[in-house]
């Protein structure tokens, strides 16, 4: 899939927002800013992308095997791993073995990071180091099962079956929250205890309660795929995705006054993920006013995002301590230092790990590859 302003400047969003969020823990940003309290929903965005972008991927591979060229599901893997593990195993590596880079005291087993299980299994009694790398986990856990369901889905293509797995897994999401409210934190409220640790140990992290985002976005990449008729349509009608996308965003942040009372809980990421997969169904199209135009700078940051993720954390910490003290009281001088190390930070791990690991990967991944057992396309648009 080539690039696309629209996408490229949604995941610029996303990453900016999500890095201006962890500021607050850093007291780099007022507790009152609105922009900076909201910032977490940069990472349901972030889902919505991945599961558009990463669903693309894996539904293309029932078009290729329509025209003979399949690739089996191992080149899915291979291609999630030289995507991911090289950066992120440099970041683990500097946490546990390099003095001074860990912004808190506390931290997860290594064998979490490891085995991309630090969102299970979560210790809220500290706050941890390398926490924000939860999302990560969800999304790893939930493409090492996903190329296992489309694979069943497409043996026997139904869009009924489509629609019903969508729902079913929002729905499940929804009352797995409800549930877990009603068990686990409604108790604690009612003791008058406090709920916040508990509330991200059972509720915000776990893999089960997040999948809204990555479901939306694949559902609408599986109708890019699979329904070119239907995309043409609702491509025709981009700006009123955005609009809807944005509509959507506006009342998750009205839902979200109180991130963690039942109601956003429990019914709120559905309505933040459906909405954000709106705005990202509309930036991939050119037809779109947010996808139009391609901004400079735009297209670094959102290339270099996932190095700034997985770094931007040491990146204030380490800032903090080497130049603290000579940037009190002076407030544009701050940002600009803080924003030139983060970005160098994310410059280094992206050029020196994450971009020469890309280009291995498009490198050996060009070598044919044994064909993928499954329904062909033109089947599939027929069926569905």
């Amino acid at each position: 899939m080539s690039r696309a302003p629209g996408l490229d400047l949604l995941r610029a969003i996303a990453i900016a927002w999500v890095m201006y969020s962890h500021a607050q823990l850093f007291d780099l940003a007022s507790e009152t800013d609105f922009v900076a309290n909201n910032g977490w929903m940069g990472v349901d965005l972030f889902f919505a992308l991945s599961g558009f972008l990463i669903g693309g991927q894996l539904f293309s591979a029932y078009a290729k095997a329509n025209e003979g060229q399949a690739h089996g599901p191992w080149v899915f893997y291979a291609r999630r791993l030289l995507r991911t593990l090289p950066a992120y195993l440099v970041v683990v590596g500097f946490y546990f073995f390099l003095p001074g880079w860990s912004e808190r005291t506390h931290i997860q087993p290594l064998w979490q990071f490891l085995t991309f299980t630090e969102n299970l299994l979560f210790d809220p009694s500290h706050a941890k180091a390398f926490s924000h790398v939860w999302s990560l986990c969800v999304e790893e856990q939930f493409y090492l099962v996903a190329p296992l369901i489309v694979w069943l889905a497409m043996l026997r293509p139904r869009l009924w079956k489509a629609v019903a797995l969508c729902a079913g897994i929002v729905l499940l999401g929804v009352a797995m929250r409800w549930s877990i409210w009603e068990s686990v934190l409604a108790p604690l409220q009612a003791a008058h205890k406090p709920t916040g640790g508990a509330w991200i140990a059972s509720i915000y992290y776990p893999t089960w309660n997040r999948l809204d985002g990555l479901v939306f976005g694949m559902a609408f990449a599986a109708i890019r795929a699979f329904k070119p008729l239907w995309w043409g349509r609702l491509m025709a009608r981009a700006n009123l995705l955005t609009a809807a996308g944005l509509g959507g965003m506006a009342l998750s942040l009205w839902l979200f006054v109180d991130q963690r009372a039942e109601l956003p809980s429990v019914i709120g990421y559905p309505v933040l993920s459906l909405s954000s997969a709106l705005l990202v169904a509309a930036g991939s199209t050119r037809r779109a006013l947010i996808g139009r135009w391609a901004i400079p700078g735009v297209g670094l940051l959102a290339a270099m995002a996932y190095s700034l993720y997985l770094s931007h954390k040491a990146a204030y910490h380490l800032t903090g301590l080497w130049f603290g003290k000579a940037l009190e009281g002076h407030d544009a001088l701050s940002v600009a230092t803080y924003v030139a190390v983060i970005m160098a930070f994310g410059g280094a791990l992206y050029l020196g790990v994450e971009r020469p690991f890309l280009k291995l990967r498009d490198r050996w991944l060009q070598r044919p590859a044994p064909a993928m057992s499954a329904a062909p396309l033109g089947e599939a648009k027929a069926a569905a």
